[in-house]
């Protein structure tokens, strides 16, 4: 069986990347093509038009997309997680000053990040802050961490930065911070222009970020990419593969970037600032076999994190979704 697979150029990617790379899938008499999109708009598209047969997907993004609230509505499933955490919130340099911030706690960056973002909107020249996608946990935790302050999403400008195009846009000033997932905060680091303020793991604990998705009708085919994946999973998730893993990532063919970078997220020992303190959160990113099993408790999660924003009604989500996630198909592949 030959299969395309998109995936947005991410850390998180790493289960669906080796499970390629690393002849998983081969061994399961599959031909997978991988294709690498450059927006989330753009893979959500091409997956629910029948250009993909399956994708590396936003969690939210595709209970949104199997619900018909976000472009072509398509009839999915999501019978594996391909990762939990990972984002970070990172903030330009001239930002980062003017926020005079207490200490790196996250209460206190929460509460000085409101303070700038009330006067500045008061001012008439709101922040502006991007995410990837208005269904993702990114907005949901610059929700969080806006709220947490003592302001909201409404005192800032909200737009959407594709993730490998969030630390050009940082550098040139067209955004003021950003949430993104692993490695992009590290790359801005790196780069000199941005300072990693919080992490998304810190702001909400155990998020659901990426799945695989699969058009519904994959069901009765989807067992030996299944059993790939949970092989991949064994690997990525072993800590002597790290640096393999990284260099894996790192390939033009990929992610393009510094393995070393890549590796910052998969221990969990970041950078926070150039010259600047470290961070060491193993949780930061999760990956691994005990995570690839989807939980259906995290729809419940992310049904109350669309409400609170306003892109479902309150209690309206779950029992729509309750054939979303597909725990059974795992466990039977």
């Amino acid at each position: 069986m030959r299969l395309q697979l998109g995936y947005v150029p991410l850390t998180d990617a790493a289960v669906l990347i080796a499970a390629v790379e690393r002849g998983f899938t081969a061994g399961e008499g599959l031909e997978v093509d991988l294709v690498a999109e450059p927006s989330w708009a753009t893979l959500r598209d091409h997956l629910a038009l029948g250009l993909l047969d399956g994708a590396h997907m936003l969690a939210p993004l595709a209970l949104a997309c199997h619900l018909g609230l976000c472009g072509p509505q398509a009839r999915l499933i999501a019978p594996a997680a391909l990762a939990r955490n990972g984002n970070a919130v990172t903030l330009s340099l001239p930002l980062w000053q003017a926020l005079d911030a207490k200490s790196d706690a996250l209460a206190d960056v929460a509460h000085a990040l409101a303070r700038v973002a009330e006067a500045r909107a008061a001012e008439g020249r709101p922040l502006t802050l991007a995410t990837v996608h208005p269904y993702s946990s990114h907005t949901y935790q610059l929700r969080r961490l806006l709220a947490s302050g003592g302001s909201s999403l409404a005192s800032v400008r909200l737009v959407v930065v594709p993730p490998p195009r969030t630390v050009a846009a940082l550098e040139s000033g067209r955004i003021d911070g950003f949430c993104v997932g692993a490695p992009w905060s590290s790359v801005a680091v790196e780069a000199g222009v941005g300072r990693i303020v919080a992490l998304g793991s810190a702001i909400a604990p155990d998020c659901p970020e990426k799945v695989l998705a699969l058009p519904a009708e994959m069901e009765d085919r989807a067992a030996p990419l299944l059993r790939a994946l949970k092989r991949s999973a064994r690997w990525c998730g072993d800590p002597d593969n790290r640096a393999d893993l990284a260099a894996l990532l790192g390939a033009p063919r990929h992610l393009g970037l510094d393995p070393a970078l890549i590796l910052r997220g998969l221990v969990g020992a970041l950078h926070l600032g150039p010259g600047g303190p470290m961070a060491e959160a193993g949780d930061y990113l999760v990956l691994g076999e005990p995570e690839l099993t989807p939980d259906p408790a995290a729809l419940s999660w992310l049904a109350d994190e669309m409400a609170a924003a306003g892109q479902v009604k309150a209690g309206a989500v779950p029992e729509a979704a309750a054939d979303l996630y597909r725990p059974d198909l795992l466990a039977a592949a």
